[in-house]
Parts: structure tokens; sequence; C-alpha cells
């Protein structure tokens, strides 16, 4: 007797997350959907249990990041070093750089909840996030980068001023052994025509913040497929800014692990860019 297919909800149950980390994975062929009901996917249990076999130890979630420590060490002067070795530190215990870039998510969305509550100053929340973006800049300059591996520029949205989670996500790309092309802020769009046109890159990953407007990601969403459509290269919409639910090219990635397998799929050419 076949066993009865499963929703989303269900799924998300089974796997511990959220509805939204389903639709992601069923997206980026790292879930199979048995078929559709209307728009909605439905999941066979068998091909659910296989996924969390292979995810065994990943989905579940680490144990959560100790805030007071993180800022203690953000915020203490000339202890550079002493950051980079708790860097590796959590690289070693969670054996993934993807992993440690998770839960220095949290610690970052936590410094942000201090500062709105005004028990972090500006002055603070400046030194906390300039001085871990600047340790992680070190450590990506140290990954060897793995030759014949896909060329990946990085840049921010349009009109997007936080380059921190770029940073988180360079250490995870960096890791696959990607070269990258780190454009940072307030790169054109015309630049990134250039490069494409060039063949200089294989790919174009694009983060925004929580605070981007939702109009102006759409429109670069639009923008931004047709540029690298044309040209032939794959598209990453990252972050946690507010880009569309749906988008005409490219995959949205919003979790750490989720630009992991991004990268893995682009490699195995198995991407299922829109069209």
């Amino acid at each position: 007797m076949n066993q009865k297919l499963l929703t989303s909800a269900e799924v998300a149950r089974i796997l511990g997350v959220t509805p939204g980390s389903v639709k992601r994975w069923a997206d980026l062929g790292l879930l199979r959907c048995a078929r559709k009901v209307g728009r909605q996917p439905r999941f066979d249990p068998v091909e659910v249990e296989r996924f969390r076999k292979d995810q065994t130890g990943e989905i579940q979630p680490a144990a959560g990041p100790d805030v007071e420590v993180w800022l203690e060490l953000l915020l203490a002067e000339g202890e550079s070093h002493q950051l980079l070795a708790t860097l590796y530190a959590e690289r070693a215990r969670q054996g993934a750089w993807w992993k440690v870039s998770e839960s220095l998510a949290a610690v970052l969305e936590e410094i942000g909840e201090r500062w709105t509550e005004g028990t972090l100053s500006i002055l603070e929340e400046h030194l906390a996030t300039e001085r871990l973006q600047r340790a992680l800049a070190r450590v990506s300059d140290q990954m060897p980068v793995r030759p014949g591996a896909p060329r990946l520029l990085m840049t921010t949205a349009e009109n997007e001023e936080h380059t921190l989670g770029l940073s988180l996500a360079e250490i995870v790309v960096r890791e696959q052994g990607w070269p990258v092309l780190w454009a940072g802020r307030r790169l054109p769009l015309s630049e990134i025509v250039a490069h494409v046109a060039s063949g200089s890159v294989d790919a174009v990953a694009v983060s925004a913040s929580a605070v981007a407007e939702p109009g102006d990601l759409l429109a670069q969403t639009e923008r931004l497929g047709a540029i690298c459509r044309a040209g032939e290269v794959h598209l990453a919409l990252g972050g946690s800014g507010p880009w569309p639910a749906w988008v005409p090219y490219g995959a949205r990635v919003v979790t750490f692990q989720e630009l992991r397998g991004w990268l893995q799929l682009v490699e195995a050419g198995a991407v299922p860019e829109r069209i």
C-alpha cells in the first residue's frame, strides 16, 4: 500500500525546521518533490527519511552561541589574535565554516537587538561588527583557492550599506575553494554587466539586509536575473532582505547551509535556474 504523501508543513515538523526551509530545499533540488497539488509540493516519506539521514548533524541547530562571551571578545581592545583563535576553535568544534557563520549570525542579531534597546551604544555596535568583519576577512584570505573552481562575484544590493552578512557568506564560499571577486557595497549594475559579459565570473551572489526596500529589491531582482541569464552565469540572492518570494532567474538563498548547498549544486551543474 502506498504511503500518504506529506505536505511541506508535515515535513517541517519531521525535520524540526520551518516550512520555508523545506520549500527552499525543494527549490534547490536538495529535497525531491514527488508531485504538486496545485502549487503545493508533496513529498514521499521515503525521500524525506533519505534527506534526514543524509543531513544528520546538519539540519539540527547547534547549541546556541554564548553571546556574552562573543561580545566581550569583540569589544576588547587589542584582542584580534584572540578573536582569530576563537574563530578557528569554533571551526574545529563545529566542523564547517557554514555552521560557524550560522552561529555568528545569531550573535549579530542579538547585538542589533541590544543596540535597539539601548543596552549597547552605537560605538560599541560599530566596534563589534567592524572587528568581526576584519577578522573574517583575514580568515578568508588564508584559505587556498582550488584550481578550476567557479569564480564568484560577491556584492551587496544597490543602496545596501551592510556587508557583514556578505563576509559571513565569503568564508563559506572560500571553504568550498572558490575564488571570490569581492565588490562590497555600492557596485553599480553596469559593473556587474561588464564582468558577466567579459566571462571573468561564473556566478554572482548579491546580499541584502532586512532594512532594504521590497520594491527596490523587486526591481533589482528583475535586472540581475536578465543580466545573469544573458551571460549564462548562476545567480544567488542572499541575506535576510525582503527579496521577492519568486525570482525569474537564479536561486533565493537564506541560510548559510543553503548557500553551501547552492555552491555544490552549481559545481554539479544541477542548479534549477528559473527561466
